[in-house]
């Protein structure tokens, strides 16, 4: 999980996982909304996959990226556990 956090630490790829969250993409559709490098862009892709917040498949000569929803399943019951635990936004009486 530690991976996933470092990784949403960064604006860009924050924006890569908004543009997945519309629809799937491959690095051409994602490197549109961007005045930076398709190096750049793969480095993004790279660091989000291995934090498993995206996933990837091969669709004939493309790769097209996904949003792997289980991941922000996790780091959200992370978050509501962790609030619950410390009383953060809640009634500290339960």
């Amino acid at each position: 999980m530690n991976d996933a956090f470092k990784a949403l630490a960064d604006p860009t790829r924050r924006r890569i996982l908004e543009l997945l969250a519309e629809s799937e993409k491959n690095a051409g559709d994602i490197a549109d909304y961007f005045n930076i490098s398709k190096p750049s862009i793969s480095h993004h892709l790279s660091i989000l996959k291995n934090a498993d917040l995206i996933s990837d498949e091969r669709q004939g000569q493309n790769i097209v990226y996904t949003l792997n929803t289980t991941i922000f399943q996790d780091l959200v019951k992370w978050f509501f556990d962790f609030t619950k635990k410390e009383g953060i936004g809640g009634d500290e009486s339960e």
